[in-house]
């Protein structure tokens, strides 16, 4: 098909907006499924995206289309994800695309989701169509949505076309408008091979299968190719389009989106983002405008069973594979043992590794706390980065640490503004800038501490809101605090798996609810055990688990109460042996269990 006939576009959303219901209208309406084949989220391979109702992974398909003006144009659509934890595989895909379907609600509005992922949109310079959906929902108002399309997003309301996903409003007309207003990709400038790769899956019979736009060249069964990033040759077994299922094609040639399987074996051989070339004629030069994800938050992950380190090490490399944001290192911890040290892009993210590790490699896996990554200068002027409270040097070595900063973008209901501004004190943020969208709704921008809002901050605010408020967030450098790291001592030893980085005021707070959580699950012993939260060498909270008491004075009836002394003192003297040599020992359970009820 020639390239003025090709569209690659997106849809872009708030979460819950109904990206995945559109997308399988899509496919229907363009007959890429059969009736038979028929079923929602469609796109949506995952049972835990079919289970929570959100989309985790990007995910490519190509349709055919008989537009009005008789022509035949070949439309390869990338679904995306919503939520802000996976706003990197929405970057990525847009990398590969000419326009984006941004959908809005209209019963909910332009959330603070859709401004970002508008924004992402535009960086790329992408061409966006608005289309505004749920237009059968009784609580629908559609001029309001079209004055927050041209107040909010600068987007021209008779641009808009009115939808509803999942009646079949409207459907036809998107199609026509993905035809008319995407462009087609650029003429290639030369012959070279340039593919971006936009996404990878691990297949345990095929090895990696690596997602990809083929921006100039060709590629077909036999091609050579070299990956910019490692300069490593391999030769393509096979090249094909999505259908949605994976279907084989004789080559792929400039503006195809599809997927290649070259020899690959191994997790680590293909990067998110790398140009493809050819291996005996490689293009100059990479393709540009890609950049690396930094992973956010910090957590350990340690099996249940230490005999399962290694089965551990080989399902996080496959899952490594095909979500270019987990990072990992191996770690042991004197509690623990060996686990990993994994960074996420989130909590929802780390929430589902997690998941991910239990159901499809069948892991029993536990996590630490989660913590970010500070910055650390010492008196002697040396500089490091610590994403783990153990490496955190001594305090009278410290000479400032500062703690990565996140500009948070809440968009709220005006009832609601005193609950969220007292949330976001409590929280150490600071506002920064309110913008007032429209009669009912305001927009909020705060600076807040990145460790603030990665537990519970988002639950708060629905809470708070009723479920009206959404959030979003963007990194915004470091900024110096009054950070400490808080051990736990359980009788006296310190038990690295609970230690973490706090600021000092809430320190206190922190340092107590963790003890009562500790007194709760570790079993009573024969002495009495003090379970206290330190920082430094100053004690700031304290909890004490009485001892067992065994009554030495059963046998004794009546008699002289100097026997009964005398059998006191000596049990007396052995608890005090006991407590000198006694070492408490926190069953595995215990840890799983505060470390769930901290998370």
């Amino acid at each position: 098909m020639p390239i003025e006939r090709i569209r690659n576009f997106s849809i872009i959303a708030h979460i819950d907006h109904g990206k995945t219901t559109l997308s399988d209208r899509l496919l229907e309406t363009t007959e890429t499924i059969t009736q038979r084949q028929k079923q929602d989220q469609l796109l949506d391979s995952m049972d835990l995206e079919r289970e929570r109702g959100i989309t985790i992974k990007s995910h490519p398909v190509t349709m055919r289309y008989h537009a009005k003006d008789g022509q035949y144009y070949k439309l390869n659509l990338l679904d995306t994800p919503g939520h802000v934890d996976f706003s990197y595989e929405v970057s990525r895909s847009l990398a590969a695309c000419e326009g984006a379907l941004l959908l809005v609600d209209a019963a909910q509005g332009v959330e603070a989701q859709t401004v970002a992922n508008v924004h992402l949109a535009m960086a790329q310079n992408l061409q966006v169509i608005p289309v505004i959906n749920k237009i059968d929902l009784p609580s629908a108002d559609l001029p309001k949505v079209k004055r927050q399309l041209e107040d909010i997003l600068a987007i021209p309301a008779e641009e808009a076309i009115e939808a509803s996903a999942k009646m079949g409003i409207g459907i036809i007309d998107i199609l026509e408008a993905v035809v008319a207003r995407v462009p087609p990709p650029d003429e290639p400038k030369d012959e070279y091979l340039r593919a971006l790769v936009f996404d990878s899956v691990y297949d345990s019979f095929r090895g990696v299968v690596s997602y990809v736009r083929v921006m100039s060249g060709e590629m077909r069964r036999g091609t050579g190719i070299r990956m910019f990033s490692t300069n490593k040759n391999y030769e393509v077994k096979e090249v094909g389009i999505f259908t949605p299922k994976q279907l084989a094609q004789d080559s792929l040639g400039p503006g195809d989106v599809g997927y290649i399987i070259a020899n690959m074996k191994s997790s680590t051989e293909v990067k998110i983002g790398d140009t493809i070339t050819e291996s005996k004629n490689p293009a100059p030069s990479p393709l540009g405008g890609f950049k690396e994800i930094q992973p956010m938050v910090f957590a350990g992950i340690y099996p249940v069973s230490s005999d399962d380190f290694e089965q551990l090490k080989l399902a996080m490399g496959k899952l490594q594979i095909n979500d270019a944001a987990l990072t990992f290192q191996a770690e042991s911890s004197a509690a623990l043992g060996f686990g990993f040290r994994c960074g996420f892009l989130g909590l929802l993210h780390m929430e589902i590794v997690q998941e991910r590790l239990r159901r499809e490699y069948d892991m029993d896996v536990i996590s630490t706390y989660p913590g970010v990554v500070y910055e650390v200068t010492k008196t002697n002027g040396e500089f490091l980065t610590v994403d783990n409270p153990s490496h955190l040097p001594d305090p009278q070595e410290i000479e400032e640490i500062r703690e990565p900063m996140v500009r948070v973008f809440i968009m709220v209901p005006n009832d609601y503004m005193g609950e969220i501004m007292q949330l976001v004190m409590e929280k150490r943020g600071q506002l920064t800038n309110t913008e007032t969208l429209d009669d009912t709704r305001v927009l909020l921008t705060f600076l807040m501490p990145l460790n603030e809002i990665l537990v519970d901050f988002n639950d708060k605010l629905k809470s708070l809101t009723r479920g009206y408020g959404s959030m979003d967030y963007e990194h915004a450098g470091y900024q110096a605090a009054k950070l400490v790291k808080m051990d736990m001592l359980i009788s006296g030893e310190p038990v690295d798996a609970f230690s973490c980085i706090v600021h000092r005021d809430k320190a206190e707070s922190r340092g107590r609810h963790l003890a009562s959580k500790l007194k709760e699950v570790i079993p009573k012993q024969l002495f009495v055990v003090a379970i206290q939260a330190a920082i430094g060498g100053k004690i700031i909270a304290r909890e004490t688990i009485s001892a067992m008491r065994k009554n030495v004075t059963a046998k004794c009836y009546g008699g002289d109460i100097t026997r009964k002394r005398k059998l006191l003192e000596k049990q007396k003297e052995g608890k005090k042996r006991m407590k000198s040599i006694g070492k408490v020992n926190i069953p595995q359970e215990a840890f799983i269990e505060v470390l769930k009820t901290t998370n």
